[in-house]
């Protein structure tokens, strides 16, 4: 199967994209390596994916998905039997600083990648939605069958925005459409403005850490591992019409088109200040903390119901925090020499 990851060298994409390569597809990934954060990193992520036994399946392509001339000619010229799309502006506190970035990546960029799937016959698009999308709300766990009309980042806005946009197009064109709505991302490679790469480099170098809502945060904190398997097996199982849906009640995340939103994480929310104290104890130090208010943007929780995903796809996580935070722990150690 040829499949198209876009934010290759991302996090979650390098990681998807080795996996997918494990299980012998043909992958093509694009990115535009960015300077949002360390670009060596992305290129490290790269040549990661390159060093793979069945890398000479995997052709990768810098580019931007905004770019609607190059995005239409990859589509034409490649004829994709599915897409994995995780490229985006990444990050709540930065789309308050940078809104233009998040319109230009996560709208524009969506459009053409829906444009694309619609013109060639692209059997199943899978779209990493996020957690923030439930915004204001506060009853958990957070459900695919929850109002989320009430975004407190223009990041959550942007990402409510590609499922209403996936609806359309799987409306008009029988296009069948998954969202993933992620929860707190983690482990090997991840990425450096999260809090779990950020507390350790300052916790390995004796550096105090920002610790936000005064360390009373609970976060659903999903091992990648995990997250990997759940996107694979939502893009092998192609999203098709509830019949059942019924429009003087409607479910939030079904319809009668072939669109389907789905919740994946751990399931298991977790208080921030008992993973930093996971990994003091990963790298042996205890940390100095500074004791904040909450940032602008922020939600005090998130706690993800994933049964829907289970059900449909057979998802279940399997990584324990501890686990999960001593492989993070053990790469971060290892690839820069700590």
């Amino acid at each position: 199967m040829k499949i198209l990851v876009t934010g290759a060298a991302g996090f979650i994409g390098a990681h998807t994209a080795r996996q997918l390569l494990s299980q012998e597809h043909d992958v093509v990934g694009i990115d535009n390596i960015n300077d949002y954060y360390d670009v060596s990193l992305k290129q490290a992520r790269l040549d990661w994916i390159a060093e793979h036994s069945n890398a000479a399946h995997f052709e990768f392509i810098k580019m931007d998905i905004a770019d609607r001339p190059s995005m239409e000619a990859l589509f034409e010229e490649q004829k994709f039997d599915r897409v994995i799309h995780l490229a985006a502006q990444a990050g709540v506190r930065y789309s308050i600083e940078n809104p233009h970035a998040y319109v230009d990546a996560n709208i524009v960029g969506f459009m053409n990648i829906l444009e694309g799937c619609r013109h060639n016959q692209v059997e199943h698009l899978v779209y990493a939605s996020s957690s923030s999308v439930y915004g204001a709300n506060e009853k958990m766990p957070f459900s695919v069958d929850d109002n989320v009309d009430h975004p407190v980042s223009l990041y959550a806005a942007s990402k409510k925005a590609n499922e209403l946009m996936a609806h359309t197009y799987s409306h008009l064109y029988k296009l069948p459409t998954t969202g993933l709505r992620f929860f707190t991302v983690y482990g090997p490679w991840g990425r450096p403005d999260m809090a779990p790469f950020k507390f350790t480099k300052a916790i390995s170098e004796g550096k105090a850490i920002d610790v936000y809502n005064y360390g009373n945060h609970k976060r659903d904190f999903t091992y990648i591992d995990d997250i990997v398997s759940g996107v694979i097996q939502s893009t092998m199982h192609i999203a098709c019409g509830n019949e059942a849906w019924d429009g003087q009640s409607p479910s939030p995340s079904s319809s009668k088109a072939p669109w389907k939103v789905y919740n994946i994480g751990a399931q298991t929310p977790v208080h921030l200040l008992t993973f930093i104290e996971l990994i003091e104890k990963a790298l042996g130090k205890t940390a100095e903390k500074n004791m904040l208010p909450m940032q602008p943007g922020d939600v005090e929780a998130t706690y993800a119901d994933v049964e829907a995903l289970a059900s449909d796809v057979g998802y279940r996580p399997e990584t324990s925090l501890e686990e999960g935070i001593n492989a993070f722990v053990d790469w971060y150690k290892g690839f820069y020499g700590k």
